[in-house]
């Protein structure tokens, strides 16, 4: 059995990570770790785990404990995955992997010289028409990629975001929050961004709780890119909270498009089991349910009809978590994607400080 503990007990742990360990039949979740105590009575109960840490030290220190999962604030990713680590620990930590480049690259470092799994919760590269488009494009499909734009539009209003409205928290907002994503499939679609031009916007300098209590933020509410990928295509990114009308969650716009000289591939997390494919000289786009071999990973038992498809692939990501640790392989994506992907970032803020073009170093 591979023996994995949350670090960090919020909805993520307990919607995603904790099915996904648990649909591999050598993944066992053992503990849970909170320095919340309602968080962690919450997440116990709902899960059934009964063995609880306060303190992820103390966790750390238990020799039947061969994996984390680090579902935290983004400030605390680098300590508590450094000391597991040094634990000797396998790590899946939640993304984005630190709060800038020097962070992730120490924390990439750190992991390979231990040699332990290590992974980068970019739980998005699992969608089968993400992985579809893949081979697509990889086989040629499409021809020479010209263009790709990716857009995630939502409308949060001024609901409060917790931890993630503050920059020493989390290091950026819509940024961090959603785009990351975008950009490490990018990554995984068309190869590194080379270089790029972004702004960044805040909207509102304070959010409202349920309860009706403002909190101030300090982080961007809205971010705009446009790059140039290494191969040659263009790129055009945009993520919002501030849509007004298009709702928060798998119902609002999430959405790839890439031209290519033979095809265009669409993706929309509405329909995650389908690409829309258009063909030179058309005048719409055909809907194509996605191949059986691509709505699941190899390693997953997953029944990809058993689930809301805007949901199950998310458990694949768990699945390829324990079968790198069970098979004594790499884990895809790993810290390095983590850390390219927070470069990248890193350029965007940059960018829209200076107003400037700036340049991304080439990958190793």
């Amino acid at each position: 059995m591979v023996r994995v503990a949350l670090i960090g007990t919020g909805s993520i742990a307990v919607q995603n990570h904790i099915p996904g360990i648990r649909l591999h039949p050598q993944g066992q979740v053992v503990a849970l770790c909170d320095p919340d105590p309602r968080a962690l009575a919450a997440a116990s109960a709902t899960v059934g785990v009964d063995r609880t840490y306060a303190d992820y030290a103390s966790l750390l220190r238990q020799d039947d404990v061969d994996a984390v999962v680090i579902a935290t604030p983004n400030h605390v990713h680098k300590p508590i995955a450094e000391a597991a680590i040094a634990a000797g620990k396998h790590v899946l930590c939640e993304k984005p992997l630190g709060l800038d480049h020097a962070e992730t690259e120490s924390m990439r470092l750190a992991a390979e010289r231990a040699r332990v799994v290590h992974m980068t919760a970019f739980t998005y590269r699992f969608i089968p028409a993400i992985r579809w488009m893949k081979a697509l494009i990889a086989e040629g499909a499409i021809g020479t990629p010209y263009h790709v734009r990716i857009q995630r539009l939502q409308d949060w209003g001024d609901r409060a975001l917790g931890w993630r409205q503050h920059k020493a928290l989390c290091g950026s907002g819509e940024l961090g929050d959603m785009l990351a994503h975008r950009i490490d499939y990018a990554h995984f679609l068309l190869g590194p961004i080379a270089r790029l031009v972004a702004q960044t916007r805040q909207v509102l300098p304070e959010r409202r709780t349920p309860d009706g209590h403002v909190d101030a933020s300090d982080v961007d509410d809205w971010v705009a890119v446009i790059g140039e990928m290494a191969a040659g295509a263009t790129a055009v990114f945009e993520s919002t909270k501030m849509a007004t009308g298009r709702g928060s969650g798998a119902e609002s716009i999430d959405a790839v498009e890439i031209n290519g000289s033979d095809a265009t591939l669409v993706y929309t997390l509405e329909h995650p089991h389908a690409l829309s494919i258009g063909r030179p000289g058309g005048t719409h786009l055909d809907s194509v349910p996605v191949p059986a071999s691509f709505l699941r990973i190899p390693a997953s038992p997953r029944d990809p009809q058993a689930h809301d498809p805007r949901q199950g692939f998310r458990y694949d990501q768990g699945v390829e978590f324990v079968e790198a640790i069970a098979a004594g392989r790499s884990a895809s994506p790993d810290f390095a994607d983590g850390s390219r992907a927070q470069a990248v970032m890193d350029a965007i803020l940059r960018s829209a400080e200076q107003r400037q073009w700036i340049d991304i170093p080439a990958w190793t």
